[in-house]
């Protein structure tokens, strides 16, 4: 494909896409295919030949359409957003297409710069406090992630790595594996899978903490399990606390648990995946009151906040704390600009050395969108769920199963988990809207999180008549 074919094939793209996102909601929002289904439809290997663009585009509706479950359908009431923005798409195209690797200054000074300025711009978009934000001066500062699960790893093994040299200065004589074996790190039994998987991979002992009757973590429920820990001889290093849990988005206590942290030098990491982009409205910002007390401080952008996956933003109270525990300085990657003080090397602050040039969606989003843009985007989503919370209330066969505070509900009909469950067995066959459940302590639950960013109340409407529908039939059945 030469420069002549792309111009025209691109433009083909951006119809496509236009096309398809404009007409998605008459796709069926989750696939009718079973498990296998993709390898019969293609051949065994790859051909010896090019192919035509016409005859790709020809299988992308033959071949990959009939498996896409279609997340930003606006029947798409499952997990959580997934962000889509035309500006963001733009920007990822103009990123694909200058192709640099971002993992040093030197390597593309635009792509480092740029995202300094973005991270401190959300900083401020979202209320941080201003020890998070890199400015000219200060020791903290902002990058972007993968995922947030990347982020919760990062802080981990910053944590694990500042105790352990600490203590190393204190007796020589432990060995890091000594020390490693005792540290213990925290979380509420409400928290993401990764933030379990973070201390399988750092080699770290994750305890979780029980939430209370909200599901959310408290101060008394840490300072238990603190003291039980050090009793037995273990070293408390890290709380990952969560402000907006997957299951139902509770809200862990940081004005308790923060102090906690701050007077035992445990590193407070705070995972706001979900709900921080609701933080660019005042109004919710009360949810994340004591993140002054946290170390380290992350949410996804790509799931709320129109940026298109992947952007996860995560800011650190202290830059060398981070840098001091990943620092690697080969002689190939050395140039000479980089002892000037004024220097960001992302490679130091991230798992992977590489890194795309993620910045520009941010940048292309906010000043399309304006942040007055983005705040009517997250206001329409929680009005949405709040009127879905009202037609569940209306209903006395069903019941609000946590408290609604953004753009997720979580309900049930009252009765048994077996119930439950086929209700979602039939609401997810019929594959007109499409839900994932969740469990609250022993109760199976229905999660109705508003997601597509073309979702309107005529959708809020038709999913609601639909799951009554399918309940009556079930309890008459």
């Amino acid at each position: 494909m030469d420069s002549s074919e792309f111009r025209k094939r691109g433009k083909d793209m951006v119809d496509y896409i236009a096309d398809y996102l404009e007409q998605i909601e008459s796709r069926q929002v989750f696939p009718d295919v079973e498990p296998g289904y993709l390898r019969p439809l293609i051949p065994d290997a790859a051909p010896e030949e090019g192919e035509t663009y016409q005859a790709i585009m020809q299988d992308v509706e033959r071949v990959i359409m009939p498996g896409v479950t279609h997340w930003h359908n606006p029947y798409f009431f499952a997990y959580f957003p997934t962000a889509n923005s035309f500006p963001a798409m733009l920007a990822d195209m103009l990123s694909g297409a200058l192709g640099c690797i971002g993992f040093s200054w030197a390597a593309s000074p635009a792509c480092t710069e740029l995202e300094t300025v973005m991270l401190d711009w959300l900083g401020k978009m979202i209320g941080l406090p201003e020890h998070f934000l890199a400015g000219s001066k200060g020791e903290g500062g902002g990058v972007i992630q993968g995922t947030a699960s990347e982020a919760t790893l990062m802080a981990l093994l910053a944590a694990r790595t500042k105790v352990t040299r600490a203590l190393q200065l204190e007796k020589p004589e432990l060995t890091e594996a000594e020390i490693i074996s005792r540290l213990v790190a925290y979380s509420s039994d409400q928290a993401h899978s990764s933030v379990e998987r973070a201390g399988l991979i750092s080699g770290v002992k994750m305890k979780k903490i029980p939430s209370d009757e909200n599901y959310a973590a408290q101060g008394q429920a840490l300072k238990t399990a603190l003291e039980e820990d050090k009793a037995n001889g273990l070293i408390p290093v890290f709380l990952c606390a969560t402000l907006g849990t997957t299951a139902s988005c509770a809200f862990d206590n940081l004005m308790e648990l923060g102090p906690l942290c701050n007077a035992e030098n445990i590193w407070l990491h705070i995972d706001a995946a979900y709900a921080g982009s609701a933080f660019i409205c005042p109004e919710f910002r009360y949810l994340m009151k004591g993140v002054e007390f946290a170390d380290s401080f992350n949410f996804n952008p790509h799931k709320w906040l129109l940026v298109n996956f992947d952007c996860s933003t995560f800011w650190v109270k202290k830059r060398s704390d981070l840098i001091g525990a990943f620092k690697m300085d080969p002689v190939y990657l050395q140039y000479d600009q980089q002892e000037s003080g004024l220097i960001t090397d992302y490679r130091h602050w991230q798992i992977p050395l590489g890194r795309r040039f993620r910045s520009l969606k941010l940048w292309f989003v906010f000043r399309m969108y304006g942040v007055k843009g983005l705040q009517e985007h997250i206001r329409k989503h929680v009005s949405l769920a709040h009127e879905f919370m009202d037609y569940v209330k209306q209903d006395n066969r069903f019941e609000i199963c946590a408290p609604v505070i953004l753009g997720l509900v979580c309900f049930r009909l009252k009765g048994s988990n077996e119930l439950n469950k086929a209700l979602l067995h039939k609401i997810n066959n019929s594959k007109k809207i499409h839900l994932v459940p969740c469990c609250l302590g022993d109760t199976f639950v229905l999660r109705f999180a508003v997601c597509a960013r073309n979702v309107d109340s005529n959708h809020i409407i038709f999913a609601w008549k639909h799951i009554e529908e399918l309940a009556v039939e079930l309890l008459n059945a």
